[in-house]
């Protein structure tokens, strides 16, 4: 088995605080990525929204208009 002196663990502290810090960095990194992520996300669902909004408004008016095909019915009325 192994001793240790204290001069040993000192060598093997100091890495591990910097360790710490660039764990830190790195998760900021990737939650500012995915923020980005996130409000590039929200911006084509909106877009898309507003596209299948103009989609339906579209189909209504294609659908709601004049009948081209209609048979024109008139009353002949008695004297």
């Amino acid at each position: 088995m192994k001793i240790r002196s204290k001069k040993s663990e000192c060598a093997f502290a100091t890495p591990k605080r910097s360790e710490g810090g660039m764990a830190t960095v790195i998760f900021i990194a990737l939650l500012a990525i995915m923020m980005i992520l996130v409000t590039a996300e929200t911006r084509a669902l909106i877009r898309l929204h507003q596209e299948v909004k103009l989609l339906e408004r579209q189909q209504l008016k294609r659908l709601n208009g004049p009948q081209t095909n209609t048979v024109a019915i008139t009353t002949i009325q008695a004297k």
